[in-house]
């Protein structure tokens, strides 16, 4: 029997952050089989695949630096790659970053999926010039003084003979941005110059778009070429010419507004004063081995109740329960208390309702509903972390219950940690004890001007032991 092809999505994953992604682009990727994806797609994002699914970072197949002139090398592979797996009836994603059809080299892609008649479809994203420009307050058009934009590129391709670029055209646009730019900006702004370019139009260089460490300087065009290298400015950055640049002293709300790094995992909460900027400081994982776990979950419905303390605690318990070969009936006399409304959020993807949930979402606070409702001498099962404190369990012990817990997850502190120019930063949240830990191993002190807040008591005794209150 012939193998069906199947269709191909090429999606942009948005510049920096994982929520720019758009929400056709995040609801394919649940469904992939495949996600052949960009170095710098933020990993998040790939949380929400399935947990089977193939994941192939387009830099590993280069075997070289991320800006190194072995990305052309791996172009024939990924291509090759969309072609052989969508043949092998695969459901297959190409995750690209910023937007699919902007310096990306889509049409490449596309001509191997044409030649073999592969079905495919193109999911727009959120360029990097357009993320650019809202995070940094500078507006690429303006009735004054912009009325056209222009995207160009500062890396052509090396096989060409002869440039593509009309500067002398270039140089007549009211903004131009220009991708990919930083190593050679010495020779882009010498052919601006050599154009005729006012020697005084502003220019921003925005790096790390989106991102808790984005940067964003600014200078004439005469200047910027000395500036970047005196902060020893690298790619990934956009550079914006024109007088719209003016405006980011006045509309940098980013900078404007109160700065708050948040350390944990919790989804962004809206309409609050000031930034929050997210570099979670925890990584969530599958433990390698489930034997012990899934032998509980065969014998689920022997306890009265289950405590889930996170949303990853419901996400794998489920994820196990379906592989097993059971699903919800098997808790149909089973009662549910879930930490927190996030918690409570995940429970209701599974189609259940927690029977508990705490005013105070702590684990004290959950001790303390039980205490008021009198619940004592059940039998309890807690799927929790591989590291988490085990204050809740020996809690409910003295309540006289019994306590079975397992570990569902692993709690892991990410590989790539950004390096922060703390300083910049007005407030420091701390989420957990291992955020705390976690925090000092990478970044070991804190400014003086930055104020720290913790989220329950046992994160605030963590912080105090290591030193991180202000």
């Amino acid at each position: 029997m012939k193998m069906r092809k199947q269709k191909v999505y090429l999606i942009g994953a948005g510049p920096g952050k994982a929520d720019l992604i758009t929400l056709r682009g995040a609801n394919i990727l649940k469904e992939a089989d495949v996600v052949i994806y960009d170095y710098l797609v933020d990993k998040r994002i790939l949380e929400n695949v399935k947990y089977n699914a193939e994941l192939i970072c387009c830099d590993k197949l280069a075997n070289k630096g991320k800006h190194s002139k072995a990305s052309l090398i791996c172009q024939d592979k990924i291509n090759n790659l969309l072609v052989t797996k969508a043949k092998k009836g695969r459901k297959v994603v190409r995750l690209k970053n910023g937007d699919s059809s902007i310096f990306s080299r889509c049409s490449q892609e596309l001509e191997a999926l044409v030649k073999e008649g592969i079905e495919f479809e193109i999911v727009p994203g959120v360029t990097a010039a357009s993320a650019a420009s809202c995070l940094s307050g500078i507006p690429l058009t303006d009735r004054r003084f912009s009325s056209s934009c222009v995207f160009v590129t500062g890396q052509e391709d090396t096989s060409k003979k002869k440039s593509s670029l009309d500067w002398e055209a270039i140089s007549k646009c009211g903004t131009i941005v220009l991708y990919m730019a930083v190593n050679n900006l010495e020779r882009i702004v010498k052919n601006l110059l050599r154009a005729k370019k006012a020697k005084n139009t502003p220019v921003a260089i925005v790096q790390n778009i989106s991102l808790p460490n984005q940067k964003i300087l600014t200078a004439k065009l005469t200047d910027i070429v000395l500036k970047a290298k005196r902060v020893n400015l690298k790619p990934p950055a956009v550079v914006i010419i024109g007088e719209v640049v003016k405006f980011e002293s006045k509309f940098n709300w980013l900078k404007k507004n109160k700065r708050v790094l948040f350390t944990g995992l919790s989804q962004e909460r809206f309409f609050l004063q000031g930034n929050y900027l997210h570099l979670p400081l925890i990584k969530i994982e599958p433990m390698e081995n489930y034997g012990e776990f899934d032998e509980h979950l065969k014998n689920i419905a022997g306890f009265d109740w289950i405590i889930f303390t996170s949303r990853y605690g419901v996400k794998y318990f489920f994820q196990r329960l379906k592989l097993i070969g059971y699903d919800t009936r098997k808790l149909a006399k089973v009662k549910i208390a879930a930490i927190g409304e996030s918690t409570a959020k995940g429970l209701k993807e599974h189609g259940l309702l927690a029977d508990l949930i705490p005013i105070n979402e702590s684990a004290q606070g959950l001790i303390e509903e039980f205490k008021k409702k009198n619940i004592r001498g059940k039998k309890i099962f807690l799927p929790r972390s591989d590291i988490s404190d085990k204050g809740i369990e020996a809690a409910l012990k003295k309540l006289g219950h019994e306590i079975t817990s397992s570990f569902a997850y692993r709690n892991l502190m990410p590989k790539e940690l950004p390096q922060l120019h703390l300083e910049e930063f007005n407030e420091l949240m701390f989420t957990s004890p291992s955020t705390v830990r976690n925090f000092k191993k990478r970044y070991q002190k804190l400014p003086k001007s930055i104020k720290t807040s913790c989220i329950g008591a046992v994160t605030l005794k963590e912080a105090k032991r290591c030193r991180l209150l202000n």
